[in-house]
């Protein structure tokens, strides 16, 4: 079993920047595809980027490809999703997923087996 902690949120300007943060704990992470997904006020939950445990081939959603990247440290347990430019319509609260023993990204919240907290981000223009 996997517990995730998201961090790194915050308020900041259009056009800055963040680095959010997911610390796991739990055996074998290296063996967990990772995604991030966001959900903002009176919307859906949706995936934004996502990696398999191999680290190759991340996964974007449009609105962010440029702008986001996914990351993972295997060695610390944890997952980055850099952040920049960012918009007011990024505004949202985000959440670290993780799907047991997947190579490839995966990009539906159901195939996803544990979940963290989130981590709200909040941009102003």
């Amino acid at each position: 079993q996997v517990q995730l902690v998201e961090s790194g949120g915050g308020l900041v300007q259009a056009g800055g920047s963040l680095r959010l943060s997911c610390a796991a704990s739990g055996r074998a992470f290296s063996s967990y595809a990772l995604g991030w997904f966001r959900q903002a006020p009176g919307k859906e939950r949706d995936i934004v980027a996502a990696i398999g445990w191999s680290g190759g081939n991340p996964y974007y959603a449009d609105s962010v490809k440029g702008r986001f990247t996914i990351s993972r440290d295997n060695a610390k347990n944890t997952a980055f999703l850099h952040v920049n430019s960012l918009k007011p319509e990024d505004t949202a609260v985000y959440y670290c997923a993780a799907k047991y023993g997947s190579v490839s990204p995966k990009l539906s919240e159901s195939e996803y087996d544990y979940w963290g907290q989130g981590t709200q981000v909040t941009v102003s223009s």
